[in-house]
């Protein structure tokens, strides 16, 4: 499709829907959220270029600002500023951004595009910085608040301005997921008893690579009193908990670019519809497609504190995984007895 072509199909949709996010306009018109950003190039797009890890590494010079990641079913908004920001593993490594309101695990293999945002608002100018992955898919979004710093928002913009302003943009599909392996295939016994060896929860996912499994197939071959389902309705019933007992949770939500987490209370739990469940803090916001959750499991994995750390899963029809939740935790700390509590009073499927 043609970029005025599809510039103007978005106009239409907006005139209809003056609230139409973009990200669902992309869907309508069947393109990727990149490829209808860019048609607005030198009307309050500009493309950036650059290193995006000595980018990120300016982020604090910011401010307070709002970061944002998602996926398909789930929305993760955290207010903060950015600190300890740190990469290794080479330009496709992995980054870090840990600081007590704004965490973040970071996957550079995914960040190919860049552009500055300025869109009108009733409220004024809404200014960020947002990152896509080479289908076109959003990674990372900074949004400015009224209190960021300005000054650096146009040194950055400046300093990794890029010559191409072309309203057009190149997408790689992605590649197709490969498919899971039979369990008949996997040596379950190995893998079990390496799960109960686990002291740290990173270590998980070395041991998934190890034995070739899928996320939730491991849930489904977990040893025996570590992973169970539970009523996929089982997220509002754990939030609305945690909120009236004063329990501090972590949230881990995030795109293949980007993993973003809150620790801290949630307070205001709130449904708009039967569709989407959302805590709505001062600090952090969070929106769930609460109907697209398929699946909801609570996973048990061993630490080596001598205790167990529990979290509560969320996995759409295909086997993606949507949100993490956990107890508010340091490292070498035992769990929250009154967190696990919380996720093994769940009921059980």
């Amino acid at each position: 499709m043609k970029t005025t072509e599809l510039s103007q199909q978005w106009q239409a949709l907006l005139a209809e829907e003056p609230r139409l996010r973009i990200r669902d306009a992309a869907a309508r018109l069947g393109v990727s959220e990149a490829e209808l950003l860019v048609t607005r190039c030198g009307n309050g797009v500009t493309r950036l270029a650059g290193d995006w890890r000595e980018f990120i590494k300016e982020l604090p010079r910011l401010g307070r600002v709002m970061c944002l990641a998602r996926n398909e079913h789930a929305v993760h908004e955290r207010y903060g500023v950015y600190r300890e920001v740190g990469f290794f593993g080479g330009a496709h490594g992995m980054g870090q951004v840990v600081g007590p309101d704004i965490d973040l695990r970071l996957f550079m293999s995914h960040w190919h595009h860049g552009f500055a945002v300025e869109e009108t608002t009733p409220e004024g100018v809404r200014r960020s910085f947002q990152f896509f992955d080479a289908d076109g898919t959003a990674t990372h979004k900074v949004y400015l608040q009224p209190e960021s710093n300005l000054d650096t928002y146009h040194e950055l913009l400046e300093g990794y301005l890029s010559p191409d302003q072309e309203p057009t943009i190149a997408i790689v599909p992605p590649e197709p997921k490969p498919p899971v392996k039979p369990d008949a295939e996997i040596n379950v016994e190995g893998f079990r008893a390496e799960w109960l060896t686990l002291r740290d929860t990173h270590q998980f996912f070395v041991i998934m690579r190890k034995y070739g499994v899928d996320r939730e197939q491991a849930l489904r071959l977990a040893p025996e009193g570590y992973a169970w389902q539970v009523p996929v309705s089982s997220t509002r019933r754990m939030l609305e908990t945690a909120s009236e007992s004063d329990v501090p949770i972590m949230v881990f939500i995030g795109s293949a670019g980007c993993l973003q987490i809150h620790t801290g209370p949630v307070k205001n739990i709130r449904m708009f519809g039967e569709e989407w469940l959302n805590v709505l803090d001062p600090e952090f916001n969070m929106h769930l497609r609460d109907t697209a959750v398929a699946r909801a499991w609570v996973v048990r994995k061993p630490t080596h504190e001598g205790g167990v750390v529990t979290s509560l899963e969320l996995f759409d029809g295909e086997g993606e995984n949507i949100a993490l939740f956990f107890g508010a935790r340091k490292p070498g700390e035992l769990e929250d007895p009154r967190w696990a509590e919380i996720a093994n009073g769940l009921d059980r499927l």
